[in-house]
C-alpha cells in the first residue's frame, strides 16, 4: 500500500512540475510575442527536454536505489548462509526491542527463519521485500508521463484561446491546475492541504508573472 502511495505521490509532483515548467516558459514567449508559431515551438521543446530530463532522473536515482538494495540483500544472504546462529540472535533481538518478551521474540524468530529466513530478514532488519524492489524502467516511464500530462495542460491553454485571452485563461487554467496537485498532494502526504495548496499556488503565479515580464521587457526592448 505504501508503495502505490508513493508512486501515486511521485505521480503528482511530476505532473505538478509539467505544469509549472511549459507555464512558465509558454507564458514567457507569450509576453515576447502574440504568434502561435514560436509559442508552439518553445512548449513542445520544453516539453519534449523536460519529460527527458525526469526520465534519465528518475531512471538514475532508482537505478541507484536498486543497486544499494540488491547488495544489501545479498550481503544478507550471505550472513546467513555463513552465520546462521548470529542472524537468528539478531532477528530475535530485533522483535525483542519492539516489545515483546525474549522468550516470545525468540519464538518468533525461529519460526520465521524455518519458514523463509531470507524474507524475514529483509523484513524486518532491511524493511525490504526482495520480490518488489522499484523497477528503473516503470519510474523513468511513469515520471515522464506524469510530466507529459501536466505539461500539456497550459500548452493547451495558451494555444487554443484568441491572443487576447490567452495568457489570463492561462494563468486561471494553471493555478486551477496547481491548486488541484497541491490538495492532492497534500492528502496523500498527510500534510494540511489549505497551506499546501497556498504555497504551490503562489509559487506558480509568481513564477509566470517573472517570466511573462520578462518576455514583455525583452519585446519592448526589441531584442526579440
Amino acid at each position: 500500500m505504501s508503495g502505490k502511495l508513493n508512486w501515486l505521490r511521485a505521480g503528482v509532483l511530476g505532473a505538478n512540475d509539467g505544469i509549472v515548467s511549459i507555464a512558465g516558459l509558454a507564458v514567457g514567449v507569450a509576453g515576447a510575442t502574440t504568434a502561435r508559431g514560436p509559442i508552439l515551438t518553445a512548449g513542445v521543446a520544453g516539453l519534449l527536454a523536460g519529460a527527458v530530463s525526469m526520465a534519465l532522473g528518475e531512471y538514475v536515482s532508482v537505478s541507484s536505489q536498486r543497486d544499494s538494495e540488491r547488495a544489501l540483500l545479498a550481503k544478507e544472504r550471505n550472513e546467513l548462509a555463513t552465520q546462521p546462529n548470529e542472524e537468528l540472535a539478531e532477528l530475535a533481538a530485533i522483535y525483542e526491542s519492539k516489545g515483546l518478551s525474549p522468550a516470545t521474540a525468540a519464538t518468533v524468530a525461529a519460526e520465521l527463519t524455518a519458514h523463509d529466513a531470507f524474507a524475514a530478514h529483509a523484513e524486518a532488519e532491511l524493511r525490504l521485500d526482495p520480490d518488489e524492489l522499484t523497477n528503473p524502467w516503470h519510474a523513468s516511464a511513469a515520471s515522464a508521463a506524469a510530466f507529459t500530462l501536466g505539461a500539456l495542460l497550459p500548452l493547451l491553454a495558451i494555444l487554443v484561446p484568441p491572443a487576447a485571452v490567452r495568457v489570463p485563461l492561462t494563468f486561471a487554467v494553471v493555478l486551477l491546475a496547481l491548486g488541484l496537485t497541491g490538495a492532492a498532494s497534500a492528502r496523500l502526504g498527510g500534510a494540511p492541504v489549505r497551506a499546501a495548496v497556498a504555497r504551490v499556488v503562489i509559487g506558480g503565479a509568481l513564477g509566470m508573472a517573472v517570466t511573462y515580464g520578462i518576455g514583455h521587457l525583452i519585446a519592448f526592448s526589441g531584442v526579440a
